[in-house]
């Protein structure tokens, strides 16, 4: 199945659905609504990097989750996961495929209940503007969606109201989106609450008071520098987990090629002389990629001891378990115990450990370049190599 292809005719169909059905009292559920749903589920997947099957149901889901309101409000999710079925059932998609877009764009419904990743990332990308600057904007498109669909009037106080309740009552699905905008929905909700006593008595008495506008400001760094760094160590975790299994690809294909030249090809060598710098050339580099693979995978540990004096003049990142493992539990006890009450301490061995890691990031990656260059280009000498000694023996005799 052609998933890139297909995913490309899916946004033609629903642009083109969204032309020829026009719907004037659709203020937020159009076609840039999808589009933006569509952009944040790809985000969203990349991230978690979904295997192609699975990413194509995100996708496809998310283009398709909101074409029901062109044939009308109620049960507009239903709708939308039949429309799907109809076009990708003509398209030749599988049924397992098209049940699995159909779970997922039925899952965007309200109250959410995802039950996999892909229905949890549309879920997050349908409600992302929950969580960024845009949300009074979006809102406010959605109440006069509403009350053009329904031929009526929200009043302030109530739709003020609905989205208080909306905000207290969700929750992000995904350990990316909660990283990413759980901060700014916290404070999305603090200005809906910080509104709701103007003029509204009883309601408004019992509604939590928000926090200080000094005291939100002292908090709200501390929170997106933590945010960073947990997607600063996330990435870099990630990188070092994808750059170990392609050293390891390496070291498996290589080994495999070894063990055929030393087996079958070295012991034959009388027979085939001519065949002798061909093999001798291609041992060589499956040594060297080698040597380079394992070098990348190779663990470098320091002395795993501090003192006191580290902890005092702050030089010591206890982070990273190097520093410490030969330290007895109370003096990292101790250290740690030191650290977490000195934030300057603490965010400089934040920084330290998120240093290290890219270090680290930049030594494996280019040491297993160096790997794959002299495995493809010493490949290709050795093809190069056994043809032409093939070439001239059969001239020769």
């Amino acid at each position: 199945m052609y998933y890139n292809a297909l995913v490309e005719q899916i946004r033609q169909y629903v642009a083109n659905y969204f032309d020829t059905h026009p719907n004037p009292k659709l203020l937020y559920h159009g076609l840039s609504h999808t589009e933006s749903v569509v952009a944040v589920a790809t985000q969203i997947s990349n991230h978690y990097q979904l295997k192609e099957r699975e990413y194509f149901v995100v996708i496809a889901a998310a283009w398709f989750h909101d074409v029901g309101y062109l044939e009308g409000i109620n049960s507009h999710e239903e709708k939308s996961a039949q429309k799907a079925a109809a076009y990708l059932t003509e398209k030749g998609v599988g049924q397992d495929v098209i049940h699995a877009i159909q779970s997922t764009i039925l899952a965007t419904k309200i109250p959410q209940n995802p039950q996999n990743l892909m229905e949890q990332i549309i879920c997050d990308a349908d409600l992302f503007h929950l969580g960024t600057d845009t949300f009074s904007e979006q809102t406010r498109l959605m109440r006069k969606e509403k009350e053009a669909l329904y031929n009526t009037t929200i009043s302030k106080k109530e739709w003020r109201r609905q989205n208080i309740q909306l905000l207290e009552t969700h929750q992000y699905h995904t350990d990316y989106s909660r990283q990413m905008l759980n901060e700014t929905k916290q404070k999305n909700l603090e200005k809906l609450k910080q509104k709701a006593p103007q003029g509204e008595e009883g309601e408004a008495a019992a509604a939590p008071q928000a926090p200080k506008p000094d005291k939100i400001k002292d908090k709200k760094p501390d929170r997106g520098i933590e945010t960073m760094f947990r997607i600063s160590a996330t990435n870099h975790q990630r990188l070092s987990d994808m750059a170990d299994n392609k050293a390891n690809i390496m070291i498996t294909v290589n080994a495999i090629i070894l063990s055929v030249i030393i087996s079958v090809l070295l012991r034959r060598m009388e027979e085939y002389p001519h065949l002798t710098f061909p093999s001798y050339l291609l041992l060589a580099v499956n040594v060297i990629t080698l040597i380079f693979a394992v070098l990348a995978t190779r663990p470098s540990i320091p002395d795993g001891t501090f003192s006191t004096r580290d902890i005092e003049d702050k030089k010591v990142n206890l982070l990273f378990f190097g520093n410490f493992y030969r330290m007895n539990l109370e003096a990292y006890t101790a250290g740690m115990l030191s650290m977490m009450s000195d934030s300057d301490f603490l965010y400089r061995s934040l920084i330290k450990d998120v240093y290290s890691q890219g270090v680290v990031l930049g030594k494996k990656y280019r040491l297993l370049r160096m790997a794959y260059n002299v495995f493809m280009y010493g490949i290709i000498g050795s093809v190069i190599a056994f043809v032409i000694a093939s070439i001239l023996y059969r001239n020769v005799y």
